[in-house]
């Protein structure tokens, strides 16, 4: 299984696929990469050399961020964002969605799975 910054790769999957479980690479960098090294995008992550797979290796070090970096980067623009108190900072700190999505519905994931109906308060009156 190939190891490629501290990430095992998939043998079975195909070299394309295999290099978005990079945490920073999705498909669209994946191919990029595999199209400036010219390898095949259709091999399997098994069938590479020894030498493609530090030249991938090689690439993603030098000219992209990625994994534990790009995951520090992220957090702190997150915290900047919540210590200068602006909307999406304020949004993040109560996790409520960030990017405009309604809430009114369609989020019950977030707000804990609650369903308030219009019935739900009311307390029962036993009828004599």
């Amino acid at each position: 299984m190939p190891r490629i910054l501290g990430v095992n790769i998939p043998e079975d999957k195909r070299i394309e696929i295999s290099l978005t479980y990079i945490y920073g690479v999705g498909r669209s960098l994946s191919g990029k990469i595999l199209d400036k090294l010219k390898i095949d995008k259709d091999l399997r992550a098994r069938e590479l050399k020894n030498e493609d797979v530090n030249k991938i290796k090689l690439e993603i070090e030098k000219n992209h961020v990625v994994e534990g970096e790009l995951r520090t980067q992220v957090m702190t623009n997150i915290k900047r964002l919540k210590e200068i108190g602006c909307y999406r900072g304020t949004r993040h700190i109560k996790g409520l969605p960030v990017r405009g999505q309604q809430t009114r519905t369609n989020n019950r994931t977030v707000r804990g799975n609650r369903r308030i109906t219009m019935g739900s308060g009311k307390v029962k009156v036993e009828k004599t």
